[in-house]
């Protein structure tokens, strides 16, 4: 028997390196975990650097807040990023409150940060367009 907290964790590929991960429903106790693992697992196989799409988080504790710690450490340790994407106001007045949000970008919806991250690989690879 369940309590009633779920997440739905979404993943998509947009660009080599670089996974979105829509994040739905409460990020708590019961369900950071999941969603810290996912992360770790997704920088671990190839695409150090994630964004997370917060737009439909209901929730979010410190539970939460720890593992987007945990995430911008491990993907900084393996010379990627962590992004935050679309966060609700309630979960945007967390971070700054917390100082959380200093520690990652956060961006106004999804497709400025991929869109700031893969500009920044094509610049920092030299390579043209082709």
């Amino acid at each position: 028997m369940t309590h009633g907290t779920t997440l739905l964790l979404t993943v998509r590929h947009p660009a080599d390196s670089l996974a979105v991960v829509t994040v739905s429903g409460e990020l708590d106790v019961d369900t950071a975990p999941e969603l810290r693992t996912k992360a770790m697992d997704l920088i671990g196989q190839g695409s150090p650097h994630v964004v997370l799409d917060m737009a439909p988080v209901e929730f979010c504790d410190s539970s939460g807040l720890n593992a987007l710690i945990a995430i911008v450490q491990h993907a900084r340790e393996r010379g990627g990023s962590l992004s935050v994407a679309a966060a609700p106001d309630q979960l945007t007045r967390l971070l700054d409150m917390t100082g959380v949000g200093d520690l990652m970008p956060v961006h106004a919806d999804v497709g400025e940060a991929v869109d700031r991250l893969t500009r920044a690989s094509t610049a920092a690879e030299g390579t043209p367009d082709a």
